[in-house]
């Protein structure tokens, strides 16, 4: 394939990646749809972060992902999906096996163009709009985190975003390994599942003893997936190395003010199941959360069924500030329309104690007013730092 002709719709860092490494590649983006040729054959790899509704995509043929160009090349490879905990599942994995020679890529670090293709093992993280256009490759070993409603928008449905996650099974062979949610346990696959519906199930199929792991939940279910992933490979479970992984920033990040009251940066709560999962084990607390930004079109009903039962004071922010007022209408929870970050720290630095909670975990997108989660988090931070 590396002598034809190949197309590239998009531009971005995958795109220039795949371009310094394959000849006779094209990129577009929709800035050039006038010299497209719809009536091409020639292979068109999709940039992941372009929508299948995209025109460009509609009107091209032989679509693939950046992946598939490489099936035929990869070496042992894990991929890691769900909606949330990748990134962090990802880590934990090459943390585990790096002194075995794995190197860690995909959705976060290096895009597959630049990963060395004589590594012994590649690690990853797969998300659902590279799976979308994914039809060739497959991982050999697939860690399928829990999925819920997240990137309504771009795949249409939640039934079609589900169906990118659990697209790797359609291609595994016999003798490849899935470790999926016990959820999709009748999903049909050639592959041989393993399948868990919490950290118990996990440490029970792979003999894991979790008094030895020093996370908590939602990071300890992320380190024995990882943990699982060494023990199939390498027969190995390395409790140690495994508590020595430290968990990135803006996740589940907790630090204090000036006067010792505890605030938490969970900016990367892009979803309302990533918030759910932070907030669980807080019940007994006093909360004051933050939300909003962009919901990405998701359902917020359940994260409000979850709430109604907790104490919470609500701080509602972006985009999707009225949708979140109304419904703290709807199910009597304590709100501010606080529009911005700046007000909603505001407004809790008047309320908050050193007894209660207080949390930026937003179950939406941040870039209706921010650069990236990072960039939330960070001005989260620095807003609170100035706090007096």
């Amino acid at each position: 394939m590396e002598n034809q002709n190949i197309r590239f719709l998009g531009k971005g860092l995958t795109a220039q990646a795949f371009a310094q490494k394959v000849y006779n590649v094209t990129m577009y983006d929709d800035s050039d749809f006038h010299t497209y040729d719809t009536n091409s054959d020639a292979p068109t790899i999709v940039s992941p972060g372009i929508p299948p509704h995209n025109t460009m995509v509609k009107q091209a043929k032989n679509l693939m992902s950046d992946y598939d160009f490489f099936a035929d090349s990869m070496p042992f490879s894990i991929w890691i999906s769900g909606t949330n905990g990748k990134t962090t599942t990802s880590q934990m994995i090459q943390h585990l096996l790096k002194e075995k020679g794995s190197i860690l890529g995909g959705n976060i670090g290096v895009p597959v163009a630049h990963m060395n293709l004589d590594a012994p093992v590649w690690i990853l993280e797969t998300s659902s709009f590279t799976l979308h256009y994914t039809n060739k490759a497959k991982p050999n070993l697939y860690v399928l985190l829990p999925i819920s409603e997240d990137h309504i928008s771009w795949h249409g449905s939640f039934s079609e975003y589900e169906l990118a996650k659990l697209k790797p099974l359609d291609m595994m062979k016999e003798g490849e390994i899935a470790i999926i949610p016990d959820k999709y346990k009748d999903y049909p696959t050639a592959a041989c599942k393993i399948t868990y519906s919490d950290s118990h199930d996990l440490c029970e199929e792979f003999d894991i003893n979790k008094e030895k792991v020093d996370f908590q939940e939602p990071f300890l279910l992320d380190a024995l997936l990882a943990l699982a992933c060494e023990k199939i490979i390498f027969d190995e479970v390395s409790y140690e190395k495994i508590n020595h992984f430290v968990v990135d920033k803006h996740k589940i990040e907790f630090f204090q003010d000036k006067l010792e009251r505890t605030w938490v940066d969970d900016s990367k709560a892009t979803n309302i199941d990533a918030t759910i999962n932070a907030l669980t084990p807080y019940k007994d607390k006093k909360i004051y959360l933050i939300l909003g930004g962009d919901d990405k079109g998701a359902n917020l009903i359940p994260l409000f069924e979850f709430l109604k039962d907790f104490n919470v004071e609500l701080y509602n922010i972006g985009t999707n500030t009225d949708d979140l007022n109304q419904l703290s209408v709807e199910y009597s929870i304590d709100f501010q329309s606080s529009k911005t970050l700046e007000n909603a720290v505001a407004k809790i630095n008047e309320k908050h104690d050193t007894q209660a909670l207080a949390i930026l975990s937003p179950a939406a997108s941040s870039l209706d007013q921010f650069s990236s989660y990072k960039a939330r988090g960070e001005q989260f931070k620095l807003i609170v730092s100035k706090l007096s």
